[in-house]
C-alpha cells in the first residue's frame, strides 16, 4: 500500500483540525468503549491502535502492543521516512522501516502469508482523523507530548503516551484537562508500575517495613553524550525528513543531526536531560513508595550540576545532583553517575533498593525477603504495562500509571531542572503548583514554554 497523501503542514490550518476534532468529540462521546473496539471495523473485538513516533521507543513498543491478541496495529506515524542515525549505528527507523515491520508480524500470522493493513503517515492529525483508530501511542519527543496527547483527547483517542508525561509542568496540567474533559484513558509509559517485584518494593515502603522514610536516593543513569561543542555548523536537512514538523511547537533552530533522533534529550528545547530520561523512572519509584503520587515535594535545591561550555549544541545539565524535601519531612536526592536507574529507600528500620527492572533488589533487614516482598502485593495486580492499558480501554477503569501520577512524577524532575538552572533553593506549592517566596517569579516563569505558531494548546 503506497503512503496516503496528505497536506503539508503550511497547508493546514489549526481551525480545519479542531473542527475534525469536535466532530470525533461527538461522535465519541455518548459510548462508553469506543465504537470500533465492538464494530465490524475490529475484527474479533480487537482494539485498533495507531503509533506516533516511530524512533527507538516507538520500534520497542510496536512490538509490545503487536504481541497482544486484541491489538490491532492499524497505523504508524513519524517526520522521518526512515534512516540510520539513531541511538544504535545499526539500527534504521522511521515511519516505512515501522510499517514494514507490522505487516511483517501480522503476515506471518495470516492465512494467505500476506499482510497489507498497516498505513504510513508523516503528519500525525491524519491518523486522529481516522474514526477507526481507538488508541494512540504517543512515542514522540518530549517537546510534542503535550500537542500531540491533547489532539488525540480532543479526537476522543485514548492515549498511552511515553514518559515522561510532557516538557513542562503548565503543559502537563493541560494534558490532564483535556483527557479529563473527553473521558479518555491516559496511561503513562512508566512500566515500572506494572513490574511486580517494583511494585512489592514500593508497597513494602509505603506500609512501614523500613520504618518512616528519612531519604531516597534516585540515580538517573549516567551522565549525558557530549555532543557538538561551541561552534558547531548547520547541515542540510536529510531527504525525507520533515523538520519543521519535527521543531513542531519548539522554538525555529537550525538543522544539525545530533539536534533529532535520540539526542533530542540533551537539549533544553525538547527535554530535561537525564533527569527526565532515567530519572523518570527512579523518581516515579521514590513518588510511589513515599505515597506522594498526588503530591509533591514542598522544598527543592540545587547542590551541583555541569554543563557543556556555552554555546555547545547540548545544553542540559551532565551531572548534576538535587535535592527535594517533601512535607513528611523525607528527603529525595536525584544524582547522576551509576549506569543503573535506582531507587534506595532509607528509613529508621531499614533499607529497600532496586531498580526500574524489578532487578538486583536489596532489602536489609534480611528477614525482608524478596518472597516475603512477593506475599504482599495489593495495590493494583498486573505485570504487562500494555495489557493493563489495553484492559483500561476496555473497562474504562484507571491503569497502573494514570495520567495524574505521570503529572506529579515528571513535575519532581521538572522541579528540579529549574532548581539547576536557578542554581538556587525554592520552596513549592504542590497544590497550587507555583513557586513560593524568594526567586519565585523567575521559577514560576519555568513552569511552562512559549509554543511555536499555530501548536500553543
Amino acid at each position: 500500500m503506497s503512503e496516503p497523501k496528505s497536506p503539508s503542514s503550511a497547508e493546514r490550518t489549526r481551525r480545519d483540525f479542531l473542527q475534525r476534532s469536535a466532530a470525533a468529540v461527538a461522535f465519541a462521546a455518548p459510548t462508553i468503549v469506543p465504537p470500533s473496539v465492538f464494530g465490524a471495523t475490529a475484527p474479533s473485538n480487537r482494539i485498533n491502535v495507531a503509533c506516533i513516533g516511530t524512533g527507538n521507543q516507538g520500534f520497542l513498543d510496536l512490538k509490545l502492543f503487536m504481541a497482544q491478541p486484541d491489538c490491532q496495529l492499524v497505523a504508524v506515524c513519524d517526520v522521518n521516512r526512515g534512516s540510520g542515525g539513531y541511538k544504535n549505528a545499526e539500527d534504521v527507523r522511521g515511519r516505512e522501516p515501522a510499517k514494514q515491520m507490522v505487516e511483517q508480524h501480522y503476515s506471518r500470522r495470516s492465512e494467505g502469508g500476506t499482510y497489507k493493513g498497516c498505513d504510513a503517515y508523516s503528519d500525525f492529525r491524519d491518523v486522529l482523523a481516522r474514526d477507526d483508530v481507538d488508541a494512540v501511542i504517543v512515542v514522540a519527543p518530549d517537546h510534542w507530548h503535550e500537542a500531540m496527547t491533547i489532539a488525540a483527547a480532543n479526537a476522543g483517542k485514548d492515549i498511552y503516551c511515553e514518559k515522561p508525561l510532557g516538557r513542562t509542568i503548565a503543559g502537563q496540567r493541560r494534558m490532564i484537562a483535556a483527557a479529563r474533559e473527553n473521558g479518555r484513558v491516559v496511561q503513562t509509559g512508566s512500566h515500572e508500575r506494572s513490574n511486580p517485584y517494583v511494585r512489592a518494593a514500593c508497597e513494602f515502603v509505603r506500609d512501614g517495613g523500613i520504618g518512616k522514610v528519612e531519604r531516597v536516593v534516585c540515580n538517573v543513569g549516567r551522565h549525558n553524550k557530549v555532543g557538538p561543542g561551541p561552534g558547531w555548523q548547520e547541515a542540510p536537512v536529510p531527504a525525507g525528513f520533515d523538520y519543521d514538523m519535527w521543531l513542531g511547537p519548539a522554538p525555529d533552530a537550525p538543522y544539525h543531526p545530533d539536534r533529532c533522533l535520540y539526542n533530542f534529550r540533551f537539549i533544553d528545547d525538547y527535554a530535561g536531560g537525564q533527569t527526565t530520561n532515567f530519572g523518570a523512572h527512579s523518581i516515579d519509584m521514590a513518588q510511589w513508595g513515599l505515597g506522594t503520587d498526588h503530591t509533591g515535594p514542598t522544598k527543592v535545591e540545587h547542590v551541583f550540576a555541569d554543563y557543556l561550555p556555552e554555546g555547545s549544541l547540548f545544553d542540559a545539565a551532565t551531572y548534576l545532583n538535587f535535592r527535594c524535601k517533601y512535607e513528611n519531612g523525607a528527603v529525595l536526592e536525584c544524582v547522576t553517575g551509576h549506569p543503573s536507574v535506582r531507587c534506595m529507600f532509607y528509613g529508621t528500620d531499614g533499607v529497600v533498593s532496586i531498580d526500574n527492572q524489578g532487578q538486583n533488589a536489596l532489602v536489609i533487614p534480611r528477614d525482608a525477603t524478596p518472597d516475603m516482598l512477593r506475599k504482599r502485593v495489593k495495590y493494583h495486580s498486573g505485570s504487562d504495562h500494555v495489557r493493563d492499558f489495553l484492559d483500561s480501554v476496555r473497562s474504562r477503569s484507571e491503569p497502573a500509571a494514570p495520567i495524574e501520577v505521570g503529572h506529579r512524577s515528571a513535575s519532581v524532575c521538572h522541579l528540579g531542572n529549574i532548581a539547576l538552572r536557578l542554581r538556587e533553593k525554592l520552596s513549592w506549592d504542590p497544590e497550587a503548583e507555583r513557586f513560593e517566596g524568594t526567586k519565585a517569579d523567575a521559577a514560576n516563569e519555568l513552569l511552562d514554554r512559549e509554543q511555536r505558531d499555530s501548536w500553543t494548546t
